[in-house]
């Protein structure tokens, strides 16, 4: 009988309908822009350059902030793995917990003329925002990361929904990105209140859309009747798989990018094209329209060669171009033209970020389900949060620091349009001008290399490693069809026994 279900699977995994990949990837999406309002760096610098919080406190704040970040994720995954509902074992986090998600976000951005300078209210209110934001934004991001590792197991079948994340992901990036470069005009122009109202909206439109997109798909109804190993168990098998150790440096490092470069894109808008006319009459999105250049070039290409060049080269690409423009933008950025073909290169980079790292996440959980018989999801995006969401407070608070120490004064203000005190970026000693490039961009390049290092020796790659995916994927189908025939079952008995 076994021999015969096998053959009746025809060794292929069912494919994702397209309906459930994109409400999938449009909940990522929301839930990651939200998210790079919060703790990318629009709501740091609306507590700095508006509410005059000292860059000292804050960047105390982030790195506290950072180890709640840190600690609850680890603690999430294992509970969320364990959780046995009717819905299953992510469905019900994003469903429930996405209205107190939207609430957080909009109390976030709570603003009265009162607060502005009270560095101590100040501070507390940026540590208690992270911290009731994050808690949730862990509850809901992480179940969401892991669906389609619960959805499919090839990388072909996976692909097609980490593709329109990425389609979706051009609004959780370039929405932020094009925000922050454009912040103090927005301030400017809005005042605080306004913007404070406008924000708090977005928070409740984000979570109806995350709602209502746990409707349209489903998780592999078999995986939360599966034995899970006790919490100490389960972080020591983590640790233990070899490849997920080469995977955290690569993921950290994409993490840490992502919240360094956009810490800057205020800054750069601002106090050079803006203020100085530094560029010549030359625009900042020029440097936007060759990121995506590179962005969408370099994702086609490694959407082409993922099978035939593989997972592991391609991301020796994506490392190495990324690396290469954030050190050309770090020591020769203040040439314009130079710093457009950095973000070319800083565009491939964010390409693989965005496509390659989930498809190599997916890999080192299947491995591990290969070596102890069951699907961990949930912990191992715990794991990989305890280790690398500190990178989003750490890139913060060395951007911070190293801006600070090259001479950035936050006390220069002006009277804006709206009436209101705001950052004065024309006079600005050069020092910081000159030293904002480094600050930006150097660090990165480093972590970039040491990453390139890391993925030159990951483990998972070649034919041996494709026909143990091809084996897990046959016995996916096989226990998802007896958990289906099981559940008919019950059906027609308790049908019957009325």
């Amino acid at each position: 009988m076994e021999n015969n279900s096998v053959s009746s699977v025809k060794r292929v995994e069912k494919k994702v309908p397209f309906h459930s990949a994109a409400w999938l990837a449009g909940a990522d999406g929301t839930c990651a822009t939200l998210c790079s309002f919060i703790e990318g760096a629009t709501l740091n610098s609306f507590y700095i350059y508006n509410l005059d919080l000292d860059y000292k406190w804050a960047s105390i704040i982030w790195i506290i902030f950072g180890i709640w970040n840190a600690i609850n994720d680890p603690i999430y995954g294992y509970i969320a793995d364990h959780t046995k509902n009717k819905l299953g074992r992510r469905i019900p986090w994003i469903r429930y917990g996405a209205p107190l998600y939207g609430l957080f976000f909009a109390l976030s951005w709570l603003y009265f003329p009162g607060m502005v300078g009270n560095q101590i209210l100040l501070s507390i209110m940026l540590l208690v925002s992270l911290f009731f934001f994050d808690t949730l934004y862990t509850a809901v991001a992480s179940a969401i990361y892991v669906m389609p590792y619960e959805m499919a197991v090839t990388n072909k079948a996976r692909s097609s929904i980490f593709i329109l994340k990425i389609v979706f992901s051009l609004i959780s990036t370039g929405v932020p990105m094009v925000f922050n470069s454009f912040y103090p005009t927005i301030i400017s122009d809005l005042g605080l209140q306004s913007f404070s109202f406008i924000m708090m909206g977005v928070g409740v439109v984000g979570a109806i859309i995350i709602f209502a997109s746990t409707f349209f798909y489903k998780e592999n109804g078999y995986v939360k009747d599966q034995p899970q190993p006790k919490f100490w168990e389960g972080l020591k098998q983590t640790f233990t798989n070899k490849s997920f150790l080469f995977f955290l440096v690569i993921s950290w490092t994409v993490i840490f990018a992502q919240s360094s470069l956009m810490a800057g894109l205020t800054p750069v808008w601002a106090m050079w094209q803006n203020a100085t006319g530094w560029m010549g009459g030359n625009s900042m999105l020029i440097c936007y329209a060759a990121m995506l250049v590179g962005a969408v070039g370099s994702l086609i290409a490694f959407i082409k060669l993922r099978d035939s060049f593989g997972v592991r080269n391609c991301s020796l690409i994506m490392c190495g171009g990324m690396a290469l423009g954030c050190l050309l933008g770090a020591f020769l950025g203040q040439n314009f033209w130079l710093l457009v073909v950095a973000f070319f290169f800083i565009g491939v980079g964010f390409a693989g970020g965005m496509y390659l790292v989930p498809i190599i996440n997916g890999d080192v959980m299947d491995k591990d389900e290969i070596d102890h018989g069951s699907r961990r999801e949930g912990v191992y995006a715990g794991v990989n949060s305890l280790v690398t969401k500190p990178a989003q407070s750490i890139a913060l608070a060395i951007f911070n620091g190293m801006f600070a120490a090259f001479g950035f004064n936050a006390d220069l203000t002006i009277i804006s349009a709206s009436g209101e005190p705001t950052t004065d970026w024309v006079n600005q000693p050069m020092s910081a001008k000159t030293g904002f490039f480094m600050a930006w961009m150097l660090v990165t390049g480093i972590m970039l290399v040491l990453s390139f290092v890391a993925m030159y020796f990951y483990p998972l790659r070649g034919k041996a490693w494709d026909d143990a995916k091809n084996k897990l994927s046959e016995e996916h189908a096989i226990k998802e069809e007896k958990y289906e025939q099981e559940m008919l079952a019950k059906v027609a008995e308790n049908k019957d026994s009325k």
